[in-house]
């Protein structure tokens, strides 16, 4: 456990530490499928910018939290100790267990919060969906059997990140869900996964040496690469598939160019930190992949 600063390492103000345990590069993966959904919403029915606050707020506090919360639970189990990618609070000691803890209990609050005013203004359903969540965050990295060491984080993401953020949004403006925001809900399921591929392919070393049995740790690092190549061309066949339906989303195919230098790094072997600049550029993907997505499905 790394409960306290490592020597020599100066401490981040509150701000900054906050600022690193958020994420925050890596929202594309949040606001993306929200624009998607509330695109399938506009294009069926009028869209309520106060369900659109509250829908933003709802995301974002579990998505944020649970930032927080796998840093938490990563960072007492040892297994960001010896990280090659961006520093994580507990596991560099920068802050405390309990400080980092409280940040995302916090964030879960205000998600909570922003679920209770959707659940009596919209359908008491909206309280199950904010369980979900809860939970779906916690038990991803912590409890004493968490799934994502268990090779059920990629599942995990494609259904939060995918099937839920697109049609819970959807169904949050619309209070149903049409057939057309679970197929627009596919292709960022599938990107959020290739997001998490290109960092657990990174973390292969460290994951396998602290335990953590992710679906990169399973294939090895060959297969992950083939495996992130295909996720990337099944997201842009997916959406691709929707145009007789919805003719304008083949704007997704302009995307296309900022897929070359993520897979480029991917399949051309990188390694280690040369991985960042691949998981940053994946996110870049996804924001643009979002709001081509979601343009086309709004026109």
């Amino acid at each position: 456990m790394s409960a306290t600063t490592r020597p020599g390492a100066a401490k981040p103000s509150a701000l900054r530490a906050w600022l690193l345990g958020a994420r925050l590069k890596t929202l594309p993966v949040t606001l993306a499928p929200i624009a998607v959904g509330t695109a399938v919403a506009a294009a069926d029915g009028p869209v309520h910018a106060v369900r659109t606050v509250l829908t933003l707020v709802f995301a974002l506090g579990f998505v944020l939290g649970t930032n927080f919360l796998n840093d938490y639970s990563d960072g007492i189990r040892g297994a960001d100790d010896h990280r090659l990618g961006p520093v994580r609070l507990v596991g560099s000691g920068a802050a405390s267990p309990r400080r980092v803890l409280h940040h995302g209990l916090q964030l879960y609050g205000v998600a909570v919060v922003a679920g209770v005013v959707m659940a009596v203004t919209i359908s008491w359903w909206l309280l199950a969906l904010a369980g979900l969540c809860a939970l779906g965050g916690w038990f991803y990295t912590g409890g004493s059997s968490p799934y994502g060491y268990r090779s059920m984080g990629d599942v995990s993401i494609f259904v939060f990140h995918g099937v839920i953020a697109v049609c819970a949004t959807t169904y949050i403006q619309l209070e149903r869900v049409p057939a057309l925001a679970v197929g627009a809900s596919l292709p960022m399921g599938l990107l959020a996964c290739a997001l998490l591929t290109t960092n657990n392919l990174r973390d292969i070393p460290t994951d396998s040496e602290a335990g953590k049995i992710t679906v990169a740790v399973r294939l090895g690092e060959r297969r992950t690469r083939v495996y992130y190549a295909l996720l990337v061309a099944a997201a842009f066949a997916v959406a691709l598939a929707l145009a007789p339906q919805r003719p304008a989303v083949l704007l997704v195919a302009a995307a296309a160019p900022v897929a070359v230098l993520p897979l480029r790094l991917v399949l051309g072997g990188a390694r280690g930190r040369d991985l960042i600049p691949a998981l940053e550029h994946t996110c870049w993907l996804l924001l643009a992949f979002g709001a081509l997505l979601s343009t086309g499905l709004a026109l």
